[in-house]
């Protein structure tokens, strides 16, 4: 049987950052949070807690509080639809920790989450990365499910294909014309620069490869991490850089961002993943972020 008050209060140190903190949402002193997760470590033969500023948790750690999350899951989809089974005590909502790349979550990622808290008090609190990194984020315990561009297997867990998110190289008429007035070339991208969202995205750089233009020097580069800050630097001209169509429709449809090569289009492929563990817990979220996927992105 597992020690579910040491793991309350282990789930509180990371969610909180410090066992003083903790102590205040649990309502106790933290020397009894202290002795709580000492006892947990002892039983589980292992350190749960790094000790900081903020406090952190090991890979073991982070691994328990993801057993208490699909616990709480569970409890919560039980006490819903048979309240007379666990009648006698209010539970707070669980809270479920996703991973997502921030063009998902601008656009069809959006709508899954809606359907998903429509139908249940369950809260969310999302992990932003880019989606070659999300994966990374489930296998180390951090998430409990993730939207990835990982298709291979992830040890432990369940993978579903989404479809595919579709990207074009886009630019302001007014910026084509200042550096590409004689094509788009090696040459002419190499000067031109480039809006990258941060030091994981990859996407530009994928992009040229496919279309057999990567320049010989790296090209000057602008780092925008927010999506809408993104679309609107190059829309002003700022650079060039690779959009969701359907993030970017209607600007490519009023002409206010034009492709830099047209139909010269980047393919995406997402998936879904969660530990098998949680498949039972996880069911209703799955099935609302399957049905988004499924009006939003292309067929994988």
């Amino acid at each position: 049987m597992m020690d579910y008050a040491g793991l309350e209060a282990l789930a509180a140190v990371l969610r909180e950052g410090s066992f003083e903190r903790a102590a205040r949402r649990l309502h106790v002193t933290p020397s009894a949070v202290s002795q709580r997760i000492k006892q947990l470590e002892e039983r589980a033969g292992q350190v749960l807690v790094l000790r900081g500023t903020p406090c952190t948790g090991t890979e073991a750690g982070r691994r328990l509080c993801l057993h208490l999350e699909q616990v709480r899951l569970l409890e919560n989809e039980l006490r819903r639809s048979h309240p007379d089974l666990l009648a006698g005590g209010h539970a707070p909502a669980p809270t479920l920790k996703l991973a997502v790349n921030a063009d998902s979550l601008s656009t069809w990622f959006m709508d899954a989450m809606a359907a998903f808290t429509a139908g249940g008090n369950e809260l969310l609190d999302l992990r932003i990365d880019d989606q070659a990194h999300t994966g990374e984020r489930l296998r180390d315990g951090e998430v409990i499910a993730a939207v990835t561009a990982i298709g291979t297997a992830i040890a432990g867990c369940n993978t579903w294909p989404l479809g595919t998110m579709r990207y074009v190289a886009a630019a302001s008429p007014a910026f084509v014309a200042r550096h590409f007035s004689e094509g788009v070339t090696a040459a002419a991208l190499a000067k031109a620069p480039m809006m990258i969202y941060d030091r994981k995205d990859r996407l530009q750089e994928q992009w040229l490869q496919a279309q057999g233009l990567s320049p010989r020097l790296q090209a000057p580069r602008h780092f925008l991490p927010s999506n809408f800050g993104y679309v609107r630097a190059c829309e002003v001209g700022m650079g060039w850089g690779m959009h969701p169509t359907a993030l970017i429709a209607a600007q490519l449809a009023s002409g206010a961002l034009v492709e830099l090569v047209p139909q010269a289009w980047l393919d995406v492929p997402l998936f879904w993943a969660h530990p098998r563990s949680a498949q039972a817990s996880l069911a209703r979220l799955t099935e609302c972020v399957m049905a988004a996927a499924r009006r939003c992105l292309a067929p994988p």
